[in-house]
């Protein structure tokens, strides 16, 4: 909650509060000044009159306070951006908000590089990126430095498609005499956008290579969590058949 919206909801407190306490001191006034002249002033009328002197000045301490608060200017609005960044960070602690808010950015990326030079190589880029996700849990040791690397290089090409996309949106400005030196950096840019993301490729496919193996501990016969459920279902098997048997009547005498 922001100050600002604290300093109104502190304000509306304090006015609701004062409210209740007037309300509730007017009623116990009235009824001591009614009540009091029929019987004269006795222990019952006293706690009418102190409970009506104890409302008034409850009211009037909450309307001072209500006062008080009022003259204070209020705190500025708070900058929407850095409101969008504490609920961005709040979805962002639960792990279906990130993938949520993480595809929002993925698919905003996607539509500001729609058209460009680089198009179909981002969409390469984020296959890729996505593959490579869902291996790194299973790349231990000297796969792991390869994630890494592979995270720096990401950040990299996906700063460089964009740097590619925006000169091509520029192209159409450039004057004719600058036009050609633009369009050739331009494609240079591209270029190497594309021979990254081909490095890049080559790597899942590397890790995947790595998972793959990594899966193939044993170079001869079966794994033995394999090996140990084959046997486990012909066990079972022989009980069942053992079991029909018994229960099977005897065959009759001739």
């Amino acid at each position: 909650m922001d100050e600002r919206t604290r300093y109104f909801r502190r304000l509306r407190r304090l006015r609701n509060s004062a409210r209740r306490w007037s309300v509730m001191g007017g009623g116990l006034v009235a009824a001591t000044a009614v009540l009091t002249p029929y019987s004269g002033i006795g222990i019952a009328d006293a706690i009418w009159a102190g409970a009506a002197g104890s409302s008034v000045a409850l009211a009037w301490w909450r309307w001072s306070d209500h006062r008080a608060l009022a003259a204070l200017p209020a705190p500025p609005a708070p900058d929407p951006a850095l409101a969008g960044q504490r609920l961005t960070a709040a979805i962002e602690r639960f792990p279906a908000g990130r993938t949520m808010i993480n595809e929002m950015r993925r698919q905003k990326n996607r539509y500001a590089l729609r058209g460009t030079a680089v198009a179909l190589a981002w969409d390469r880029l984020d296959r890729a990126s996505a593959t490579l996700t869902a291996l790194a849990g299973r790349l231990s040791g000297p796969g792991e430095a390869a994630v890494l690397e592979a995270a720096v290089a990401e950040q990299w090409l996906r700063d460089l498609g964009q740097r590619v996309a925006t000169v091509e949106r520029a192209l159409p400005l450039a004057p004719p005499d600058k036009k050609s030196a633009l369009e050739q950096s331009h494609a240079g840019l591209a270029d190497q956008f594309t021979d990254g993301v081909d490095a890049y490729e080559r790597l899942v496919a590397a890790a995947a290579s790595y998972v793959a193996e990594d899966g193939h501990p044993f170079t001869e016969g079966r794994h033995p969590a394999l090996n140990g459920l084959v046997d486990a279902t012909d066990r079972m098997r022989g009980l069942a058949e053992g079991l029909a048997e018994l229960k099977r009547p005897p065959a009759a005498s001739v």
